[in-house]
Formats: structure tokens, C-alpha cells, sequence
């Protein structure tokens, strides 16, 4: 068996190949363009027949799908994916694939059982079904953004002359208020700034009306998803964004493997006997995740009566920050619950480890979202 580390750049691959003593015995670059990088492979597939194939390591990064691709069809035993590591200040490409054929040759066991060492956060590429609901929910946050963008360009304007008293209808987004923001009567520069705002927020409008019916249509055909949406404040968007950053839920034995997962834990520093809890959670994996479990804490504190009342009761001893984000952990637990039973969202009936949440909420602090 050959080690192979990869260092992925957009126009070249920087590559560190190991054999079975760990010896290096090949480092290069090779070019990403098509033919090149299809020969590499095909002559690295063809020396290592009689070694029993490879295995490659490489960091997650938004390049990887074509080259995960390619080293399947090329026979690559086992691919590890894994979120990149704090590099030392003598960082160099050739460097990084040398250490990560190094990580991948001493670890080769753990790797190949399904284990992962201590200190390494392997990630699991999604299922192509799975990938395009990332994409198509990544694009329905993007557009939104964009939204926000243009419509706050157009209360500038107005707030510049102080026109937003003037405007027909209390709701913004309304035929009413278009029509008339093509009316006023402004200075030449700001006019022209808003003839073009206005088309913009009229594009996204459709295009976001596109993405949220695609987003609708695939929730419909996901049952693991419905039952995501039995949680107050979770619709087809948040339940298909979650569930597709979740996958398979078995992969995560437990509850706390999930909130870990979301960076929903506190960070911990252990030195000898002592272990010190920093304080902040951890804050990684997906950020929209936490985004959407932060927005749904409003209407589960809003509709579940048990939910808020343990919420009271943590704020009460740790402040509102830290109660919300205890919210969204016991969530986390409770969505674990559901898609493992395949339940509805019923909040007495899930969750009974009151313990570990009071005790999590008693210790971890929050530092912004």
C-alpha cells in the first residue's frame, strides 16, 4: 500500500507520495489541466497494482468535488478528507503534503477501520443528493443576501432625504411601494442609483422564488425532513439545510457527537490532571446550522411551554446568551432523538437528561453567534 498527500491548489496539485516503510518516494507538482492530471493518476493507478493501491489524504476545500471523483475512478482505496490544520510559519505546499502523507502513513489503521486519531477532524463528502440540497439551500442563503443588500441600499436613499414617512403601505415589500419609488422625484445621481436597485430586488425576488420551490419540492420527497419541520420555527429550508449537513445519522453515536459536530460544545484544555473549560463553545462546523437553530429558539420558546421555563431558569442564573445557546443544544439532542426514532418533535417525550443540559448550561459562556 502507497500514502499518498495532497495539497490541492486551482491550478496545481502538489503531491507527496509514501510506501509502506513511510520513505518518501515521489514529491511533485502536477497541473490540474485535464490531460496532465489524468495521466499522473493513471500512471500512479498502474505502479501501484503490484503495492496493494493507495490511499489518499487531502483538506477539505470547495475544489475537492472533481478531484474526489477522479481518485475513485482511478482506484484509490480509501480517500480521508479532513479540515485543515494550523500550519507552522515555515508553511510551503510541499511542506503540507509531506505532512499530511506523514499523517495519513503513521494513522494508516485508524483510517482504514473508520477510526479517526486524536486531534483530527476527518469529513465525510456528502451523498450527490446531499450535496446538491448543500448547494441548493447555500444558494437560497446567498440570495437572501443579496436581497438584504439591495434593499438596504434602497432605505439609504430614502433615509437620505427623509422620505420613509411618506411610504404608502406599513409592509415594504409591496407592489404599492414599488410604484411609487419609481415616481419620486430625486436628485439625478440617486435616481439613477435607484433604477437600478429596484430592477435587482426585483430579479432576486424571482430567482428566490425559484430556489424556494425547488427547496419545497425536495423536502416533500424527504421523510427525514418532515420530521424536521414538526419543530417550531423549522420550514422546508432550515429542515433541508440541517438535515443535509447531518447525512446519515447514524455515524454519530450519540446526541453530544451531533452538538459537537455543530460546534455546539465547549472548547476544553486539558493539561495533566486539570481540564479547563474555556468557556466559548467551539463554534465549528456549519455556520448557517447554528444560524438556523439560533432563529428557531424563538418560536420553540414561543410554542413549548417546557422549553421556556427551562429557559427562564438558565437565564436566570447564566443570562440570556447563555441560556439561547443552551436552547439550541438541547435541540441538537432532541432533533438526534427524532431522526434516530423517527418521531416528531414532542419535547417531554425525547428529551430526559436534564442533568448533562443543566450542567452543560452551567458552564459554557457564549461570545457572539
Amino acid at each position: 500500500m502507497l500514502y499518498l498527500g495532497i495539497d490541492q491548489h486551482k491550478r496545481q496539485l502538489t503531491v507527496n507520495l509514501r510506501n509502506e516503510d513511510g520513505s518518501v518516494i515521489l514529491k511533485r507538482q502536477v497541473s490540474t489541466q485535464w490531460e496532465k492530471v489524468r495521466t499522473f493518476f493513471a500512471d500512479l493507478a498502474e505502479k501501484t497494482k503490484s503495492d496493494d493501491g493507495f490511499m489518499a489524504i487531502l483538506e477539505v476545500c470547495g475544489m475537492n468535488p472533481w478531484l474526489l471523483a477522479m481518485l475513485k475512478e482511478y482506484g484509490c482505496r480509501e480517500i480521508v478528507v479532513i479540515q485543515p490544520a494550523k500550519r507552522s510559519v515555515q508553511k510551503t505546499d510541499g511542506r503540507d503534503a509531506a505532512e499530511l502523507s506523514h499523517l495519513l502513513w503513521v494513522h494508516r489503521h485508524n483510517f482504514l477501520g473508520g477510526e479517526c486519531p486524536l486531534g483530527v477532524r476527518r469529513v465525510l463528502p456528502p451523498s450527490p443528493q446531499e450535496a446538491d440540497d448543500r448547494q441548493l439551500t447555500a444558494l437560497r442563503a446567498r440570495l437572501t443576501r443579496q436581497r438584504t443588500a439591495v434593499l438596504n441600499g434602497i432605505h439609504k436613499l430614502l433615509r437620505k432625504h427623509n422620505l420613509e414617512q411618506f411610504q404608502p403601505t406599513k409592509e415594504f415589500q409591496t407592489k404599492k411601494v414599488r410604484a411609487w419609488l419609481t415616481e419620486l422625484e430625486l436628485p439625478a445621481l440617486d435616481r439613477l442609483e435607484l433604477n437600478m436597485l429596484v430592477p435587482q430586488w426585483d430579479l432576486l425576488d424571482s430567482q428566490l422564488d425559484a430556489v424556494e420551490a425547488k427547496i419545497a419540492e425536495r423536502a416533500a420527497a424527504d421523510e427525514q425532513v418532515q420530521l424536521l419541520e414538526s419543530i417550531p420555527g423549522v420550514g422546508h429550508y432550515s429542515a433541508l439545510a440541517i438535515h443535509s449537513r447531518i447525512g446519515d445519522i447514524d455515524r454519530f453515536k450519540h446526541a453530544d457527537s451531533l452538538a459537537n459536530f455543530f460546534g455546539l460544545t465547549p472548547g476544553c484544555n486539558n493539561s495533566g490532571e486539570n481540564t479547563k473549560r474555556l468557556g466559548s463553545i467551539t463554534k465549528r462546523g456549519s455556520k448557517l446550522v447554528r444560524y438556523l437553530l439560533n432563529q428557531a429558539v424563538i418560536k420553540v420558546l414561543r410554542f413549548d411551554s417546557d422549553m421556556r421555563t427551562w429557559f427562564k431558569r438558565i437565564k436566570r442564573r447564566r443570562g440570556a446568551k447563555i441560556a439561547r445557546v443552551a436552547v439550541m443544544r438541547r435541540l441538537t439532542t432532541i432533533l438526534w432523538h427524532m431522526l434516530k426514532k423517527k418521531q416528531k418533535y414532542r419535547y417531554k417525550a425525547i428529551v430526559k437528561r436534564h442533568e448533562a443540559f443543566d450542567a452543560y448550561a452551567g458552564t459554557a459562556t457564549v461570545q457572539g453567534n
